[in-house]
């Protein structure tokens, strides 16, 4: 429930961001006001010894995240994803954050498969090992499979994790409440859908059916990809909190001394990475958005593995189109092409002068291309790009965020392989192909036989539906129900008794 019982969990969470040190710097990244600052101490001082008290060898906010448990380890994360609301830096610091737990017992995950599927672990696998990675909502074991010998990778989840991450979540969205309520300004970047995306995001990992149709659907997207693979599920082996999937046996893409001692091109495994990424997005419009250096690995023929399928994004057509125009504006450095494609497509009001949003983008994209190769960076782009955008009242769109977030990470992932690597010049020929097959003439007759079909499929009831609408804009709104004068003097006041409690721990989640 999302009532005011979560202000004790709030408090929990001040009271150990203020015993870590998390709370100053979670509050300078985010820019608050410094008089929010004040009353945020002020309200977490006094319950400070409450606070978990984490690993000191740690980051202040990394320290007390992984301090609260599960729940806030895979919501730092996430966040990790939206520098628009944390900071560039911070959010940095939180991509990097360790998801790692103890492991619970094998016995207990023998037991959770053989409750899912039906059969002992005796009979499904010849082998199943002890745990190999223990994360804040799973753990993964090495097994062999009895049939054939095939070697997997079994994914289980925690005991009790479904629970005990509602409760954190309910206390998420009553904080984000208390946010908008209290800072009107905040609503910009919309604290409410950010925390929505998260139990999205969670809810998804939580049931494994999801995570091995995410592992189908990006196996077949990617098929015919050269140089990629994705291990494929095992469906039959595979249940609500069990996932069984081809293991990924390989050398991990942050050992790069390894991958270079074994021979691989890092250069053109550099250039592979960015440019699969960029193919999924924009082709397919269904990516990997947790694509870092621990979600994937080198083969010995030196194909590209990626696993850990448990955040993906996605993007609409009309999206992707708007996405690639704005990066080939960029590419060409067509700045007013690229103001034109923001108003059309809403993203900037149209209040606003595109000229003098043309010009912006100009002083954002001359000094990143007046640099060399080693510093043309599309990561500065998008920091300057998100500080532009804001100034002219662009509104946060979480898609686009979580897609631009991704780039940056692959850009981090190319340039550990390849320090010179010309970023602009490796994604040009992704986009301007994309450009060719879905913004031309090709696309434009693709899209008027596809509007064709769906008015020939609705054609007989155009003129119900025609009727309809017209009626509905005559009808007379019926007047908003009357909140009664008691009703709502009950609900002041327990505003106000809550407000102070939950004001500064709200405003830092």
């Amino acid at each position: 429930m999302r009532g005011p019982h979560n202000v004790w969990r709030l408090i929990r969470t001040g009271a150990t961001f203020e015993r870590t040190g998390a709370m100053k710097v979670a509050l300078e990244a985010m820019e608050v006001p410094p008089r929010l600052r004040l009353a945020a101490h002020i309200f977490g001082w006094p319950f400070k010894w409450l606070g978990y008290r984490g690993d000191p060898s740690q980051p202040p906010v990394t320290r007390a995240l992984t301090a609260l448990g599960p729940a806030y380890i895979k919501f730092g994360q996430v966040l990790s994803t939206r520098p628009d609301v944390v900071g560039v830096e911070l959010s940095d610091q939180l991509r990097v954050l360790q998801d790692k737990l103890p492991p619970f017992p094998t016995k207990v995950a023998k037991q959770t498969v053989a409750d899912e599927l039906g059969q002992g672990v005796e009979t499904l696998f010849s082998e199943f090992s002890e745990p190999v990675a223990a994360a804040s909502i799973a753990q993964v074991h090495r097994a062999r499979l009895a049939g054939t010998g095939e070697e997997v990778a079994v994914k289980v989840l925690r005991p009790g994790i479904e629970r005990a991450f509602q409760r954190d979540i309910d206390a998420f969205h009553f904080a984000a409440g208390l946010i908008e309520v209290l800072s009107p300004a905040s609503r910009r970047l919309r604290p409410t859908d950010v925390v929505s995306h998260f139990e999205s995001v969670v809810m998804g990992e939580l049931d494994l059916r999801l995570e091995s149709s995410s592992a189908s659907e990006f196996a077949a997207n990617t098929e015919k990809d050269e140089g990629f693979q994705v291990p494929k599920p095992f469906w039959n082996l595979s249940s609500r909190r069990v996932m069984t999937l081809g293991w990924a046996e390989g050398i991990p893409l942050g050992d790069v001394a390894a991958i270079r001692a074994a021979g691989h091109d890092c250069v053109a495994l550099s250039e592979r990475v960015l440019q699969l990424f960029l193919s999924h997005a924009l082709r397919d419009g269904y990516f990997h958005a947790d694509m870092h250096q621990g979600n994937l690995k080198v083969a010995a023929n030196g194909d590209i593995i990626a696993y850990d399928f448990g955040i993906m994004g996605s993007i609409d057509e009309y999206t992707r189109r708007v996405y690639a125009e704005i990066l080939i504006g960029f590419i060409r450095k067509d700045y007013r092409r690229v103001a034109e494609v923001h108003f059309e497509a809403g993203y900037v009001p149209r209040d606003r002068d595109v000229d003098e949003f043309a010009r912006a983008l100009r002083a954002v994209g001359e000094p990143i291309f007046g640099m060399d190769a080693t510093h043309i960076s599309m990561a500065r782009l998008l920091a300057y790009l998100f500080e532009v955008t804001e100034r002219f009242g662009m509104e946060t769109r979480t898609e686009l965020i979580l897609l631009q977030r991704t780039m940056v990470v692959v850009e981090g992932v190319a340039r550990s392989l390849n320090s010179n690597i010309n970023m602009w010049q490796v994604a040009r020929p992704v986009v301007e192909r994309y450009i060719r097959e879905n913004v031309g003439p090709q696309a434009l007759i693709r899209d008027l036989v596809r509007t064709a079909r769906v008015l020939g499929r609705f054609g007989p009831r155009l003129p119900q539906i025609a009727e309809a609408l017209l009626a509905r804009q005559t009808e007379v709104p019926a007047p908003p129900p009357r909140r009664s004068l008691t009703g709502t003097v009950l609900l002041v006041a327990l505003g106000a008794a809550i407000a102070g409690l939950g004001f500064a721990l709200a405003t830092l989640l």
